[in-house]
């Protein structure tokens, strides 16, 4: 698969996915969305190969700077339901691939960036990334999910706060909110997720995309429901051959060998 607006990546277990567009600072446009939503496809499909995934932008000064707001501009109400039902579906393959996501935000993650960072697992901020949803300035509301993932990282008050301003904020800002786990020079931050996806990688794929399986489905159920869905995840973790090597390995004061998802 050829791409035009993406740059994809794997090497080792980790699969990197850079948004190519920095003469538009990495706006997202339907065909954009598209090679994401089949990069995405390739990490599903090939078990084993993709055992995390980092995304993050090309150039100094932007992770994503939006959705592209000169394509927006052409599109009345039905094709706008259709830019905004691709946005939700690439960004929900997203967040339901089963390895853990990382972005690695360098630069300026507003509107759709920032929707598309909130829907990987983990975010890490250069010192110089920017975070908001300013989509009231033109007129609009976020329309990639986050009305709604926002409030699930920040809680519903901030999350009000921060779209209904529209205002941006900066990286350390960003952190404190819960938007981010950490914040980075800039140097350091594609090697600081990679470390990250590298510790990631080594552990047990399935045990890895089962828990993440287990804490999203979770979140959204109340306690006693998801309390039963970890004990038949857990349960059912026994028959798998990446248990038993786990277990073996552990026993046998050796590392661990997984090589499947």
């Amino acid at each position: 698969m050829s791409f035009q607006n993406i740059s994809w990546d794997v090497a080792d277990g980790i699969g990197t996915l850079t948004i190519n567009r920095p003469k538009q600072l990495n706006a997202l446009d339907a065909a954009t969305l598209g090679e994401i939503a089949g990069a995405l496809e390739l990490a599903r499909v090939q078990p084993g190969e993709v055992r995390a995934l980092i995304l993050t932008g090309a150039g100094e000064k932007a992770f994503v700077a939006g959705a592209d707001i000169a394509a927006m501009a052409k599109l009345g109400p039905a094709e706008a339901r259709e830019f905004a039902a691709l946005g939700h579906r690439t960004l929900n393959a997203l967040e339901a691939l089963p390895v853990v996501t990382i972005a690695a935000v360098n630069g300026f993650a507003l509107g759709g960036g920032c929707e598309l960072a909130m829907a990987c697992d983990l975010i890490y901020a250069s010192e110089r990334a920017r975070f908001g949803q300013p989509e009231v300035n033109l007129g609009l509301i976020p329309g990639f999910g986050g009305t709604q993932r926002l409030i699930r990282r920040v809680g519903l008050m901030r999350a009000k706060e921060m779209i209904f301003s529209g205002e941006v904020y900066d990286a350390a800002t960003a952190r404190a909110a819960g938007l981010c786990l950490e914040v980075l020079p800039p140097e350091r931050l594609l090697e600081h997720a990679r470390a990250k996806a590298r510790v990631i990688a080594s552990r047990g794929p399935a045990a890895v995309a089962t828990c993440k399986r287990v804490m999203q489905q979770g979140a959204d159920q109340l306690l006693p429901q998801a309390l039963d869905a970890e004990r038949l995840a857990f349960a059912g973790l026994f028959g798998t051959a990446e248990t038993k090597e786990g277990m073996a390995a552990f026993l046998e004061k050796r590392p661990a060998s997984f090589t499947t998802r």
